[in-house]
């Protein structure tokens, strides 16, 4: 059994009142000069792993603001274990940014020495919960901090599943101490392809070991057999999905709230608006009392 780390929480210094950004490649320079963010922002790792001009940049924006590292290239779900090397360049860059957070999707990308650019989906079974939570407790390990698991968007489901993902991320949350990233995107795109409830999906999770909160957009696809909702991150967050956002806030309400913008990418400016949309449309919700309300 994977070691258990203590449940992370959400730091009081990125925690608060104001949605965070995802932190692309063509904002770095505007943000590092000076650029009127607000809350923190996220960046991938795989993308900062080689020390150059944009990591100096990085370091600049490091001294403004807080970051959360979000990892897309770990391959949790992979049965031959992570691999050495860009486990040691992932925690080098964890070490040198010393974020407030670190993250990883529930995903594999990795098999039989190849790699696939993409984070593949993994069976909800008693094999892949024990193959997934060995991993975890090694990426723990040697990051000596807990992890936040994302929730994946889904596309397909798998005929043979001992488990659904609540229970699956409740279990790994109980067997390794890590925490849950919550992507609220995620939940309404593969509720919709899948012909699940989007809220009895939400209220599945272990909501208690949240300790960030993902929101983005997502295209519609038409289809012959029938409209499929991909995530890509290149459009407003859509109203279900502030709709949901509203009922798990009360919750976690000090969980940070980050704005994922990877596709069809604004000006810094149109993307920090969208944050501002978020905080406002939160700063008008009235609050529930009690978690009996939000799913009640």
């Amino acid at each position: 059994m994977a070691a258990r780390s203590p449940r992370p929480r959400a730091d009081p210094v990125i925690a608060g009142h104001h949605a965070g950004i995802g932190l692309r490649a063509p904002h770095l320079a505007e943000l590092a000069a000076g650029g009127a963010a607000r809350g923190f922002v996220e960046i991938h790792a795989e993308n900062h792993m080689i020390e150059g001009p944009d990591f100096a940049l990085l370091q600049r924006v490091r001294r403004d603001l807080p970051v959360s590292v979000h990892g897309v290239g770990v391959s949790l779900g992979s049965a031959g274990g992570i691999d050495d090397a860009h486990l040691a360049r992932f925690a080098r860059l964890v070490a040198r940014i010393e974020p407030d957070l670190v993250s990883e999707h529930l995903a594999w990308s990795v098999a039989g020495g190849h790699y696939w650019n993409d984070l593949l989906p993994l069976p909800r079974s008693f094999e892949a919960l024990d193959i997934v939570a060995a991993n975890i407790g090694r990426v723990q390990d040697r990051l000596k901090r807990p992890l936040l698991i994302e929730n994946p968007s889904s596309y397909v489901a798998f005929a043979a599943s001992d488990m659904g993902e609540g229970d699956f991320l409740s279990a790994l949350v109980a067997r390794t101490g890590c925490g849950l990233l919550l992507d609220l995107n995620n939940i309404f795109v593969s509720a919709s392809n899948l012909g699940t409830d989007p809220l009895a999906d939400l209220a599945a999770m272990p909501l208690r070991a949240v300790g960030e909160i993902h929101l983005a957009g997502h295209a519609r696809v038409e289809r012959p057999e029938g409209p499929v909702l991909i995530d890509d991150h290149g459009s407003p967050v859509c109203d279900d999905v502030l709709a949901l956002l509203a009922r798990v806030r009360p919750l976690c309400p000090d969980a940070p709230l980050l704005l994922e913008w990877d596709s069809r990418l604004p000006p810094l400016s149109g993307l920090l608006a969208e944050a501002a949309r978020i905080d406002g449309f939160l700063a008008a919700q009235p609050m529930p009392e009690g978690e009996r309300h939000a799913f009640g």
